[in-house]
């Protein structure tokens, strides 16, 4: 996660309030405006973002959008969809971005999805093969 003064610069974001752990305060996409909570800590980092009209549910250009202000472009978070059983709804329409600190975080391989650009045909057989032996599907 980028800094909080290299967050701080961008125009989308007037922080209200700060803490040993992160901050909160508001952001602005192009268009809605809403809530922003980020926070560190249990190895997790951490963002929150509710638009301040609930009914507006942050699409997939606002979460990279969102993404692209507090991580750098190397980094992979992650949105998660729990069991039922550990669903938290607090505020309507929230969504949130989260990055394991202590450990490298498992994804799934993007061949999985189709070609990554300007990757060939060869390399994506390549990648699913090593996935296929990585998860113990195939034997070599």
């Amino acid at each position: 996660m980028k800094k909080i003064d290299e967050i701080a610069k961008s125009f989308r974001i007037h922080i209200d309030h700060r803490s040993a752990d992160g901050f909160s305060g508001i952001i602005n996409l192009p268009t809605w405006h809403g809530t922003v909570i980020c926070s560190t800590g249990a190895g997790w980092e951490h963002v929150s973002v509710a638009p301040l009209k609930r009914r507006i549910v942050p699409s997939w250009d606002d979460m990279c959008m969102v993404k692209d202000i507090f991580w750098n472009k190397d980094e992979a978070v992650i949105q998660v969809h729990p069991a039922e059983a550990d669903y938290v709804n607090n505020v309507p329409n929230c969504l949130h971005l989260w990055r394991c600190t202590y450990k490298e975080m498992v994804l799934p391989p993007s061949v999985l999805v189709g070609l990554r650009k300007g990757q060939t045909r060869e390399q994506a057989k390549a990648e699913l093969f090593e996935a296929l032996v990585i998860s113990g599907e195939v034997r070599v």
